[in-house]
């Protein structure tokens, strides 16, 4: 491994704990957002999850490793697809005669796939939600750096 990696980010206990936790936080991110409309959470509360095993990445290896696997541009255009996601599922309820209107059949209660639309409406706040809170933290961390040179 190189020298120069192994100084970048925090020590190596934080690194083993992340590499060990990041995983079940992101997991558990999905789990509120596709559950939302079953129990508490939904896009919002599982965008912020999500969003938080991304900063968490960032903390404990810094922000060159993180920008490797999620460049800006691909968060960028990511964030951008889940607002196109939820205006258009608004937009496709608008033509069925109301905003938001549910044109998916409802399934059983507390399945799944029991909520018509409500499941991709939650899915594409959840990808606002995180990559915006993600970009937010990310154009902090650049501006600190810029502010330090």
């Amino acid at each position: 491994m190189n020298s120069d990696l192994k100084n970048k980010g925090m020590s190596l206990i934080v690194k083993t704990i992340t590499r060990l936790t990041v995983g079940l936080i992101l997991l558990y991110g999905i789990y509120i957002v596709l559950h939302g409309h079953i129990s508490p959470g939904g896009g919002f509360a599982g965008g912020v999850i999500i969003a938080l095993a991304f900063i968490h990445l960032m903390l404990a290896f810094g922000k060159d490793e993180v920008l490797k696997i999620l460049p800006v541009t691909f968060v960028s255009l990511l964030e951008s697809l889940g607002a196109v996601l939820f205006l258009s599922i608004a937009i496709l309820g608008f033509l069925g005669g109301y905003f938001f209107m549910d044109w998916f059949a409802k399934g059983k209660p507390f399945k799944l796939f029991s909520a018509g639309s409500i499941i991709f409406s939650n899915i594409g706040i959840g990808l606002k939600v995180s990559l915006g809170l993600f970009g937010i933290f990310l154009v902090l961390i650049l501006l600190k750096f810029k502010a330090k040179k």
